[in-house]
């Protein structure tokens, strides 16, 4: 008689290390994207974005947070943090709570609802943050260019999630 083949599972260490792994893969990601800008007011509107939005429809929440956060604390150092360290830690945090959602929206009722959805909040809401620096007129000068890399952004996200879906590294 023969025995059916034992499942084995791979050791909750081995499972963190690769989880490492694929962060430090993305993070690497988004360190290039960094040095793709965007022509903006503030210089720091870059391809940075994309690797964490992937990563949090790919793999996970925290890994997406982490990426994205990560991500734009290097674009935002590559130009000298020009609206300082404390607002832009506040600008990643929120970069995470748009990974975050991104991730529940595409759950829940689809991609191309957070695509949309995602981009607005990036690209407009966002923008926002410059307010108590800038006022209005900062927050209008920044939305273009916002919100333009938010849907390039999120797009290359999207459409890397969705040719590499159902693969081995998602």
């Amino acid at each position: 008689m023969i025995e059916p083949a034992k499942k084995t599972t791979v050791p909750k260490s081995a499972q963190n290390i690769r989880r490492i792994a694929i962060m430090a893969v993305f993070l690497a990601l988004s360190a290039v994207g960094a040095l793709i800008k965007i022509p903006s007011p503030l210089g720091t509107v870059a391809l940075d974005s994309a690797p964490g939005f992937f990563s949090a429809l790919a793999f996970g929440s925290i890994e997406g947070c982490l990426v994205i956060a990560i991500g734009h604390l290097l674009t935002s150092a590559v130009v000298g943090f020009p609206l300082g360290i404390p607002m832009h830690l506040v600008i990643a945090i929120e970069m995470a709570v748009f990974a975050l959602i991104y991730r529940l929206v595409n759950k829940k009722i689809g991609l191309i609802p957070a695509v949309i959805i995602t981009s607005l909040l990036n690209g407009v809401v966002a923008a926002f943050s410059v307010f108590p620096m800038g006022g209005m007129g900062a927050v209008l000068g920044l939305m273009p260019f916002l919100l333009l890399g938010s849907v390039l952004n999120v797009a290359v996200s999207a459409l890397a999630y969705k040719a590499l879906k159902g693969s081995r590294l998602t």
